[in-house]
Order: structure tokens, then C-alpha cells, then sequence
């Protein structure tokens, strides 16, 4: 797929952002690529987990402003209709989501890599805002993820002070959730994916749906809207195999369903 390689790693489906000369930046037909991507990628039912990483010395540096005119007259329209489209299949993927960051990930490029579930940075790794630099104000999900991943003190300071966040302080900071080096960033980031992969799909997904729905609701209503889950959880296949796991002192054997 132009603009997106995929591979397989047994259970775990490998996409790769493939535009290295402009370090990845978005354009319409690469966020379109990538959305193609995922769905192709978990279509297939044996497909457990999901790395996204880029190609060459970076991740993603944001937003391609030479494409930008494809975009259209209507920036949020262009905006919602070609790149909208990937953010919402990486973040309601039925999967659980890895992203491994490579160098730099900016403006955009670090709102992408947040909408994965689990981070794992290179030691080149770098996260910038960078927007309020050219005057403008932090987009593609940025205002929401940023803040509920790191806090308000600490999203705002990278938002309106654009210091280039290195991978070590971003793990510090709870923003990923390992450093490596650079060689052994995809190695690492695919023992995460098949642990993940491993596990009750249905389950992990569904509890990141339930931390989702949390930010929206009461206590009293995400006590209820648990429990109205797991009621429906808890018939699943692997649900049943994690009890009987569990009463019969064994490892469970999971298959996502």
C-alpha cells in the first residue's frame, strides 16, 4: 500500500510509515494509506496486536504544508475527512495498539503517536509540539491526549513552551513506556505486541474503552457502565478459559474471542 508497508509477525501486524525523505509528514494520501492499513491488517481475525512505527531517521515530523492545499478551502472539513479517518481506527482499533517511536515526532506526528495504546521510544526518539512556534494552536487530538496522558501542567508547559521533549523525560513523565536503543526498538516493541497479542484481546480492548468513557462520566455511572461490560465480557470464550485457568492452576490459553 503506497505510503504504508505492511508485514506480519505472527499474530502481530507490523505497519510502517514508508515517506522517509519528509520524515513521514502527514499528507491526505499517507493518513489515507494508513487507515486502509489498519482495517486490511485486522480484518484478519488472526491479527492480535498492532505495531506502528516509521521508516528512516523519523516517526513522523507533523503535518506536510506543501500538501497542505490538497486539504481544501475547509481546513476542518479537509481535516475531518482525510485525516480523521486514521486516528479513529488506530484509537477504536479492535486491537491492542503499540507504537514505536523513531526519532523525532512532531506537531501532528506526536499527536499521532498518541493514539496508539503503548509507546516505546528509541533513545533518538524527540516529542515536540511545536504548533504555538508558528502561531497556531495544537491539533489532531493533541489538547485531548496530551493532558489525560501526562497532566495539565505538564501538556500546557509542552504546548505553549515547544522545548523538544528527549525519549528518557518523556518516560519520566509516563509518555511511553520504555526507552531503547535504537536497534532494538522494533525487537522491543514486538515482545510488548506478542504479549499483548497473547492476551484476551476482547478484554484489553474493551478496557480501554471503559478508560476512555471515564473522562466523560460520574463515578456512580462508570461504577455501573463496568459492571454492564463485564457482564458481557465474561461470556466471551477467553473469559471462560481465564477461570478455568485459574481454578485449575494452569496458564490460560487465549485466542481473542
Amino acid at each position: 500500500m503506497a505510503g504504508v508497508k505492511q508485514a506480519r509477525d505472527g499474530a502481530v501486524g507490523i505497519l510502517t510509515l514508508d515517506e522517509p525523505a519528509s520524515l513521514n509528514a502527514m499528507t491526505p494520501d499517507l493518513l489515507g494509506a494508513l487507515a486502509a492499513a489498519v482495517a486490511e491488517t485486522t480484518g484478519d481475525e488472526e491479527v492480535r496486536a498492532l505495531v506502528l512505527t516509521g521508516a528512516g531517521r523519523g516517526f513522523c515530523s507533523g503535518q506536510n504544508l506543501k500538501a497542505a492545499g490538497a486539504l481544501g478551502e475547509d481546513l476542518a472539513a479537509g481535516v475531518m475527512r482525510f485525516y480523521w479517518p486514521a486516528f479513529k481506527a488506530l484509537r477504536e482499533c479492535r486491537v491492542p495498539v503499540v507504537v514505536a517511536v523513531n526519532g523525532v515526532a512532531a506537531g501532528g506526528g506526536f499527536s499521532l503517536a498518541m493514539a496508539g495504546d503503548i509507546i516505546v521510544a528509541a533513545r533518538s526518539a524527540s516529542f515536540i509540539q511545536v504548533f504555538s512556534r508558528i502561531a497556531l494552536v495544537p491539533d489532531l487530538g493533541s489538547t485531548w491526549l496530551l493532558p489525560r496522558l501526562v497532566g495539565r501542567q505538564r501538556a500546557l508547559e509542552l504546548m505553549l513552551l515547544n522545548e523538544p521533549l528527549t525519549a528518557e523525560r518523556a518516560q519520566e513523565i509516563g509518555l511511553v513506556r520504555q526507552v531503547v536503543d535504537d536497534a532494538q526498538l522494533m525487537g522491543e516493541a514486538l515482545v510488548l505486541a506478542r504479549r499483548l497479542a497473547e492476551g484476551p484481546t476482547r478484554a484489553l480492548v474493551a478496557t480501554r474503552t471503559l478508560v476512555e468513557e471515564s473522562e466523560h462520566a460520574t463515578y456512580e455511572a462508570q461504577f455501573h457502565r463496568e459492571i454492564e461490560l463485564q457482564a458481557t465480557i465474561r461470556k466471551s470464550a477467553d473469559a471462560i478459559e481465564g477461570r478455568n485457568a485459574f481454578v485449575e492452576k494452569r496458564k490460560a490459553k487465549f485466542t481473542g474471542r
